[in-house]
């Protein structure tokens, strides 16, 4: 009785590993308040934060004679070419990246982020009573392009009594922020007045990044 030939299945080809994808923006900002403002835009970033080694906080030292202007886009275009290259470097899939730094100013003056509490005070302190400026600036990357904007809204604070300064304090609210205040903090009802925008002050101007963002092909929750 002849043999009959047994046919073997072939092999199973393993399936395709799908490539990454790609988020529609990276942010380079550990600010819950960044992303919370991007949530209003319907933009959910991929948070693209520094690794360990790098010493992100070295970016924004201040230079001698720097105006507060160039001091805060040349920090947020410091933070998105550090961005950039970090990116490049993990291998991750390309996507737009928006950074952005927000700083307070008295005239000329710098208030960055008060390093202790008698720093804490002396800001608030100057602050008391007096109109201040905020300045926050955003750049986006998309391939080789960079996008910017520059807000600046001006406040003025009540008079903050002394007792009430040092209850803001210990609550440790004003460590980490520029200029030593939150406006969306304890504090917000001692701000008596603002002209521009206040997501600008809380660091992040929605109507200028809205506008980089449509430029750069992210789509938001009204793109038109």
């Amino acid at each position: 009785m002849p043999r009959v030939p047994v046919r073997r299945a072939p092999a199973p080809v393993p399936a395709p590993i799908p490539a990454p994808t790609a988020p529609p923006l990276y942010l380079a900002s550990q600010s819950p308040r960044r992303l919370q403002l991007l949530a209003l835009l319907g933009v959910t970033p991929a948070l693209l934060l520094p690794d360990a080694d790098e010493d992100a906080e070295a970016l924004e030292a201040v230079r001698r004679g720097e105006t507060p202007a160039d001091y805060v886009q040349r920090v947020t275009r410091a933070k998105l070419d550090a961005a950039r290259e970090r990116l490049q470097r993990r291998g991750e899939p390309p996507a737009p990246i928006l950074a952005a730094d927000t700083t307070v100013a008295l005239g000329r003056r710098i208030l960055g982020k008060p390093a202790d509490a008698d720093e804490a005070r002396a800001m608030l302190g100057a602050l008391s009573g007096r109109p201040h400026r905020v300045l926050t600036a955003v750049t986006v990357s998309t391939g080789r392009r960079v996008l910017a904007a520059l807000n600046v809204s001006r406040v003025v604070m009540a008079p903050l009594p002394p007792k009430l300064v040092e209850r803001y304090i210990a609550s440790g609210e004003p460590f980490g922020k520029a200029g030593a205040y939150a406006i969306q903090g304890a504090l917000a009802g001692w701000v008596a007045r603002i002209d521009g925008s206040h997501s600008g002050i809380m660091g992040l101007p929605l109507h200028e990044t809205a506008t980089l963002l449509r430029a750069a092909r992210v789509p938001t929750a009204l793109t038109d």
